[in-house]
């Protein structure tokens, strides 16, 4: 209760950071309750202060301080469509796109990759890799890490190892070791001997050092 005490204190001077939400923010994530979260959001929604700590509150809130925006701009719709996604609502982000769209918003990276975490969450492999194209050809944006790693997440989720392969040696950066990782992990899933040694390589090749990659080969 004192964190609310001290936020409700800083509130009232003419000092208030996007730092200082993102406070109250975490603390009323996980409460039942709109209280002390909506109050935080009323409060942005005063100064028009827009930020992705909305996305630590829960998705009811979000709505409710992106409807109440007189003005939505990229951050804001971003946001929301993050916010969305990260709670499981993948159809409601994919839909608050559509609108985005409509409305005459160009997304950017950060909007596609709202997107691609919400085809991973559901499953629909094909309306990821269309969102991917899209991006690329339809947007002329450059897809980072980021987005590789959202692709090769929900490809091994359909049981489409090759392709996540594929995919991962045609990218124009080098793998990090969470993607390496996450093709090992499925690898395993799917019981793919075969490609999990081509992982397993390839995760021993990036992080050389690491004992625990082999644990993750063979798990004890």
């Amino acid at each position: 209760m004192s964190n609310f005490i001290v936020f409700a204190c800083m509130a009232g001077t003419a000092i208030i950071s996007l730092i200082t939400y993102s406070i109250p923010f975490s603390i009323t994530a996980d409460l039942t309750a709109d209280t002390g979260g909506g109050q935080v959001c009323t409060h942005i929604g005063e100064f028009g202060v827009r930020t992705y700590y909305l996305v630590d509150v829960r998705s009811i809130t979000q709505s409710q301080v992106f409807q109440g925006m007189k003005t939505k701009d990229l951050i804001s719709w971003n946001t929301l469509i993050g916010g969305l996604a990260m709670h499981g609502r993948g159809v409601d982000a994919l839909n608050l796109f559509i609108r985005m769209k409509n409305a005459g918003q160009k997304p950017d990276g950060i909007t596609f990759l709202g997107i691609l975490c919400a085809c991973t969450h559901m499953g629909p492999v094909e309306d990821g890799l269309a969102y991917f194209q899209s991006m690329v050809h339809d947007n002329s944006i450059v897809p980072q890490i980021e987005h590789y790693g959202c692709m090769v997440d929900l490809l091994p989720r359909a049981g489409r190892l090759e392709q996540a392969m594929d995919f991962v040696s045609k990218m124009p950066m080098e793998p990090d070791v969470v993607i390496g990782a996450g093709l090992l992990g499925a690898c395993r899933t799917h019981k793919n001997v075969e490609l999990a040694e081509v992982a397993f390589q390839r995760l021993i090749e990036l992080e050389p050092k690491n004992p625990a990659n082999y644990g993750k080969m063979w798990p004890g």
